[in-house]
């Protein structure tokens, strides 16, 4: 099977030819694409459980549990569990590498800076009961905080994707403090 980009494949069919592209994986076996199937040849696929077919593609991450294999980036989750810490870790996923010691310097200043909360999302806590479970709240807050940062709402908007980024992940340790201590009944936390 080929792993190069623009080669197909020809599936003969009673219902009639069809030539597929195979597309490369970035890891492991190689995938036809069968998007025309029904439309080129009146035919579908069967494949119990879906063992043999990828829903989606990733360049993130990898998964062959049959191998026992688990990799984000190609580097092995157990391995980045046990030597990188967290913010190592989100760096990976989202600029696609492991930072240097200056960019993970400069990511961990951003999402410092980024951890307070506004007052008035603050105040959105106490519009809860104090019982409400947690996660709801925290959804909620979450979902909330748009409304206070308008300045990054485009998704198609690189810059603005970052800083959303960026906030998310300050916040929500923040935002999950929050949700967690309201619930108990003691006062909020500041980071």
């Amino acid at each position: 099977m080929a792993d190069e980009p623009g080669k197909t494949a020809t599936l003969h069919t009673p219902g009639g030819d069809l030539e597929m592209t195979i597309r490369p994986a970035t890891e492991g076996a190689s995938a036809f694409e069968i998007g025309k199937l029904l439309s080129g040849t009146g035919l579908t696929t069967y494949d119990p459980g879906y063992g043999n077919t990828a829903p989606v593609s990733s360049a993130i991450t990898y998964i062959d549990g049959d191998a026992g294999i688990l990799r984000y980036r190609g580097y092995p989750i157990d391995q980045l569990a046990e030597k990188s810490t967290f913010l190592e870790t989100s760096y990976l996923l989202i600029y696609g590498e492991l930072p240097t010691r200056s960019e993970l310097d400069a990511f961990t200043k951003k999402i410092s800076r980024h951890t307070l909360l506004h007052e008035d999302l603050k105040a959105f806590f106490s519009g809860f009961p104090r019982d409400a479970h947690p996660m709801p709240v925290l959804s909620s807050a979450v979902s909330a905080l748009s409304t206070f940062y308008q300045d990054a709402l485009d998704p198609t908007d690189p810059t603005q994707v970052d800083i959303s980024g960026i906030r998310l992940m300050a916040k929500l340790p923040t935002i999950a403090a929050y949700s967690y201590k309201r619930s108990i009944g003691h006062p909020l936390p500041y980071p």
